[in-house]
């Protein structure tokens, strides 16, 4: 009898185990992180919770995007993103068409939404958008 609930404790853990493996796997924050580590693009978010603010990393640099809902012509949809990064040391290099490049790359996720950028990225686009 004791064998046997050994055994079945040791294919209990081997399963458990593998679980945690997968999950560690496929835990998209774990994915956020290399990206960001490596300098990659890679845009996180949770599409079905409002509340929850998304993340974007690209070239080393971390945004992170505040979601408002509101409505629309005929549904409750997000409809005003806040974005700014989280350290703007590492936008050193950054041009427009990179910010419009993270721009049209949100508006993927949320077509009927308005972006706005907070300082100082929010400068460069009026800057330049007036010249």
């Amino acid at each position: 009898m004791l064998p046997l609930l050994i055994r079945l404790a040791v294919i209990v853990l081997i399963l458990y185990v593998f679980y945690k493996a997968i999950r560690y796997i496929t835990d998209p924050k774990r994915k956020l992180d290399e990206a960001y580590e490596k300098g990659h693009y890679y845009f996180y978010d949770d599409v079905k919770n409002v509340r929850k603010n998304f993340f974007i990393t690209y070239k080393g640099a971390l945004f992170e995007g505040e979601k408002y809902l509101g409505t629309t012509n005929d549904a409750f949809e997000i409809v005003s993103i806040f974005v700014g990064a989280r350290d703007t040391a590492t936008l050193q290099g950054f041009t427009k068409k990179d910010f419009e490049y993270l721009q049209q790359e949100i508006l993927m996720s949320y077509p009927n939404a308005k972006i706005n950028w907070k300082q100082p990225i929010e400068q460069l686009m009026q800057d330049t958008s007036s010249e």
